[in-house]
């Protein structure tokens, strides 16, 4: 009856029944041999070599290392220990890169978006655009640096010198604000012609992305582009249809 059973030995090597018997399995500890009871009994050398198990592989050795490691003499060990601190430091240093991607994740934008991009979208918000209309701005900026990444920047730089202007900023909310509206709502044509008339004296004010020009599927990427969420919006698809018309006829480039 000397010894310790295998629930014992566990307790006292801080591990479960279960990783001890894993441990025999890949050969990292011997199994005693059983008694006149029939139960393996663990005594000071199995619970010495449980504890220097349990204690490599918490540190981070790979269990496959682990039998080679404790039969090695001390300088062999030595060496092993400083290949393991550098697998661990590699390890390391992915987990807080994936930590760091999923706090960028809790912003949403900020992993898919550049900083400059995210900065545009807090001065929305900052400007009085709805929580709405931002997640609007935001998929839309998403599309156009998938369909045109070489017009990206200069169309961030467009927004952001459109939102510098009050008479622009101010229709702009309103248009996204039409959203709501009948499509054959009477103010959507004064709204057009008040834009155009803008325009026209500035036409600089209107983002516009010449990437598209120069691609052989650059009209199929701009109907992807307009159409977004117009299909729940068709005061949109209307509002734009007018600004288009009004521009061709004031001579304007759209």
């Amino acid at each position: 009856m000397r010894g310790l059973t295998i629930g014992q030995a566990a307790a006292f090597a801080g591990v479960t029944i279960k990783t001890v018997r894993h441990y025999h399995k890949h050969g990292l500890v011997e199994e005693p041999r059983r008694d006149s009871s029939g139960y393996r009994r663990y005594g000071s050398e199995e619970l010495l070599r449980l504890v220097q198990v349990r204690t490599l592989a918490a540190a981070g050795v790979a269990l496959a290392e682990i039998g080679a490691l404790l039969a090695a003499d001390p300088d062999r060990f030595a060496e092993a220990l400083v290949d393991v601190e550098k697998q661990l430091t590699v390890r390391i240093d992915d987990l807080i890169e994936r930590r760091d991607t999923l706090r960028k994740l809790t912003g949403g934008d900020r992993l898919l978006l550049p900083e400059r991009a995210c900065e545009l979208l807090d001065t929305a918000a900052s400007l009085g655009f709805t929580a709405e209309e931002v997640d609007t701005a935001r998929e839309a900026l998403l599309l156009v640096r998938a369909l045109v990444p070489e017009s990206f920047d200069d169309y961030i730089a467009q927004v952001e010198r459109g939102l510098e202007n009050p008479q622009y900023l101010r229709l702009t909310q309103l248009s996204m604000r039409t959203g709501d509206w009948d499509p054959d709502d009477p103010r959507l044509e004064a709204l057009a012609d008040e834009l155009v008339e803008l325009l026209k004296t500035d036409p600089t004010l209107l983002p516009s992305l010449p990437g598209l020009q120069d691609r052989p599927d650059g009209a199929a990427r701009h109907r992807v582009l307009t159409s977004h969420r117009k299909a729940e919006r068709p005061a949109w698809t209307r509002l734009t249809e007018l600004i288009e018309r009004k521009m061709r006829a004031a001579g304007l480039d759209i």
